[in-house]
């Protein structure tokens, strides 16, 4: 990341809406902001198949879900947060990901600017394609800063995508069993 592009950016922004670049308590505002970078935009400079190449030989197993895995991104509309809860199932093809590959895969997507409804998308695709299961089922729950801060001003909406590959898309059993497991 280009920090000083960065940090020029803030103060512009800074002066923009009429602040003193210059008062104490903005004066190293646009260098925290470029730290800050980093790590809420860290998902672009990192390639999600990574965690989903190593797998472990696992038979008979008809479904592995894995909830209530926390996230934080930024939609790409308002530079603005929005956080929730991914919720994943996927049934293997006798490979399994280790447990905590699939929350790094969501991490990953999360850390870049984005909208929910591709979030969802990207983290559903790049599971079929490295970890080749017989299906994959992603559900995410999120409130979006953009709504409650600003705009319709409504704190509390949450906003659900869910996204099916594979023998999900067509075998409404296995979905309606993810959807009992993650409740």
């Amino acid at each position: 990341m280009d920090h000083k592009k960065i940090e020029e950016a803030v103060k512009l922004f800074l002066e923009g809406i009429g602040e003193d670049v210059n008062r104490e308590g903005l004066y190293d505002t646009p260098g925290r902001i470029a730290k800050m970078c980093e790590e809420i935009f860290g998902g672009l400079n990192r390639d999600a198949n990574v965690y989903l190449n190593k797998t472990f030989t696992a038979i008979n197993n008809e479904i592995i879900i894995e909830k209530d895995i926390p996230f934080y991104s930024v939609c790409e509309h308002h530079l603005l947060p929005f956080y929730g809860k991914a919720y994943i199932g996927y049934i293997p093809d006798g490979r399994v990901a280790g447990l905590s590959k699939l929350a790094r895969t969501v991490e990953t997507f999360a850390r870049r600017p984005q909208i929910q409804e591709q979030l969802t998308a990207q983290i559903a695709d790049t599971i079929m394609k490295y970890l080749k299961p017989k299906g994959v089922i992603v559900l995410l729950e999120a409130e979006h800063m953009c709504m409650t801060m600003r705009g319709v001003q409504k704190p509390g909406t949450i906003t659900t995508t869910f996204l099916c590959r594979g023998e999900f898309e067509n075998n409404y059993e296995k979905r309606n069993t993810f959807f009992q497991l993650i409740k």
